[in-house]
C-alpha cells in the first residue's frame, strides 16, 4: 500500500472541502430520533449532498454516485467529519444495503432503489434482529411463505435502527420449516405496507432511536428478494462485513474524536494527573492505527479482494477504542462531564457523556463481540467450537 496520496488524490480532497466549508450547516441539526422534524432536516440534508453527487461517491453515476474508489470514499469520510457535517440519517442504506444490492442485487433493483438512495427519498431501517436472535442471526423466527409471485412475512423484529421514521426496511426472514442458516432470505419491504406496525423504542434520553416492527401477513414482490432465494445468510454476511468492517464506522469518526481529545487535554493539562496523557496518546495512535488497517482494506478491495472474518476484528477495535476515547475525556473532565448544556459551569464538556453513553452500545451492536470473537477463533485461527 502506497502511503502517499497522488495529485489527483489531493486535488479531490480539496474539492470536498471547499464544498462542505459552503454548505455544511453552521449549527446542529435537531435529532432525527426525537421527532419527524429532525428526521426530515436530515433527509433535506441527505438531498443536498446528492446535489452535489456526494451521496455515496463509490457508487456509478447512474445511481447518483462518482465511481470511485474505496480510497476516495475515505478522503471523503475524512473532510466529512473534519467539517462537522451532520450523521447520516441513512446510514442503514448507503453503506450496509447500498454496497450488498451492488454485489447480489439485479439491474432493476439497482435502478429503483440506489438512486433514491442516494437522494435521501428512502431511508432504510435494517430489520435483522428479533427477540431472542441479536447477535445469533440463525436463530431468527420470521417467515417468508411463498405465494406465487409474492411472499407473505409474519413475525416479529427488534432494535430496528431508524425503523420509527424510516421509508423501507431490509429483513431476514425464512421458509417455514427451514432451521438455522439455511432457507432464509433477505427481502426488501415497505415500512407503510399493509399489515406492518411499528412501535418506537425509547433510549434512555428519551430518543426513539429504535423501534419494534410486527409483520402480519405482509405481501411483497418476489421481485424484492434480494439475492437467491434461500441464500439469505450468505448475503446478511457480505452486508455485515460492510457493517463492521469496512464502512459503518470509518477511520475519520475516530481520527477526530482523538484531536478533540487532545485539545481537551491541552485544555485542562493542569488539573489532569500526568498518567492520563499516556492514555490521550494511545488513543491518537490507536485511532491512527485504525486507519491504516482500513487503508490497507481498501487497497485489497480494489485489487479483486473481498471482506472476510478479519471484519470482526475491525469491529471489536473500533467499538473499544470509542469507549476508551470518551472514558479518558470524561476523566479529565471530572464532575463537569455530568453538567446539564446549560449549566454555566460546563465549559468544554461539549457531548463527551452523551458520546460515552452511545459508545457504551458499540460492542453490543453489528454482532455483540463475544459472537465476533468467536467468530475470530474458529474462522480466523481454526480453532474448534466450545
Amino acid at each position: 500500500m502506497n502511503l502517499d496520496y497522488t495529485p489527483e488524490q489531493r486535488a479531490f480532497r480539496a474539492e470536498v472541502r471547499t464544498w462542505m466549508e459552503a454548505n455544511v450547516p453552521s449549527g446542529p441539526l435537531p435529532s432525527f430520533d426525537l421527532t419527524r422534524e429532525g428526521f426530515e432536516a436530515h433527509r433535506d440534508w441527505e438531498r443536498k449532498l446528492n446535489e452535489g453527487r456526494w451521496g455515496m461517491v463509490t457508487w456509478p453515476e447512474a445511481y447518483g454516485g462518482r465511481g470511485l474508489d474505496l480510497i476516495r470514499w475515505l478522503i471523503f469520510e475524512e473532510e466529512y467529519y473534519r467539517a462537522g457535517a451532520p450523521v447520516r440519517v441513512n446510514q442503514n442504506g448507503i453503506f450496509l444495503l447500498g454496497p450488498t444490492m451492488m454485489e447480489f442485487g439485479t439491474d432493476d433493483q439497482k435502478a429503483r432503489f440506489l438512486p433514491r438512495m442516494a437522494a435521501g427519498d428512502d431511508v432504510w431501517a435494517q430489520a435483522w434482529s428479533e427477540p431472542g436472535a441479536g447477535s445469533d442471526l440463525a436463530g431468527v423466527r420470521a417467515t417468508a411463505t411463498r405465494d406465487g409471485d409474492e411472499y407473505v412475512l409474519n413475525g416479529q423484529k427488534i432494535w430496528s435502527t431508524r425503523a420509527v421514521f424510516a421509508d423501507w426496511a431490509f429483513g431476514l426472514f425464512r421458509e417455514p420449516g427451514s432451521e438455522r442458516h439455511k432457507g432464509m432470505s433477505l427481502v426488501l419491504f415497505p415500512l407503510d405496507a399493509p399489515g406492518v406496525t411499528r412501535r418506537p423504542i425509547a433510549r434512555m434520553d428519551g430518543e426513539m432511536v429504535f423501534a419494534e416492527i410486527f409483520l402480519d401477513n405482509v405481501r411483497v414482490p418476489v421481485a424484492d428478494r434480494l439475492g437467491e432465494e434461500g441464500q439469505g445468510w450468505h448475503v446478511c454476511m457480505a452486508t455485515a462485513g460492510f457493517e463492521r468492517g469496512l464502512m459503518l464506522r470509518s477511520p475519520a469518526r475516530y481520527q477526530v474524536a482523538a484531536s478533540k481529545l487532545i485539545a481537551l487535554y491541552e485544555a485542562n493539562k493542569d488539573s489532569t494527573p500526568a498518567s492520563v496523557i499516556e492514555r490521550v496518546a494511545q488513543g491518537w495512535m490507536d485511532a491512527d492505527a485504525y486507519a491504516l488497517t482500513i487503508y490497507a482494506m481498501a487497497s485489497r478491495l480494489a485489487g479483486g479482494g473481498t471482506i472476510g472474518p478479519e471484519a470482526s476484528t475491525n469491529k471489536i477495535f473500533w467499538s473499544e477504542l470509542d469507549i476508551e476515547l470518551h472514558r479518558t475525556a470524561l476523566d479529565i473532565l471530572g464532575d463537569r462531564a455530568e453538567l446539564m448544556p446549560a449549566a454555566p459551569d460546563r465549559g468544554d464538556a461539549g457531548d463527551w457523556l452523551d458520546g460515552h453513553i452511545f459508545a457504551l452500545a458499540g460492542p453490543i451492536y453489528a454482532g455483540s463481540n463475544e459472537i465476533q470473537r468467536n467468530i475470530i477463533a474458529e474462522r480466523m485461527l481454526g480453532l474448534p467450537r466450545g
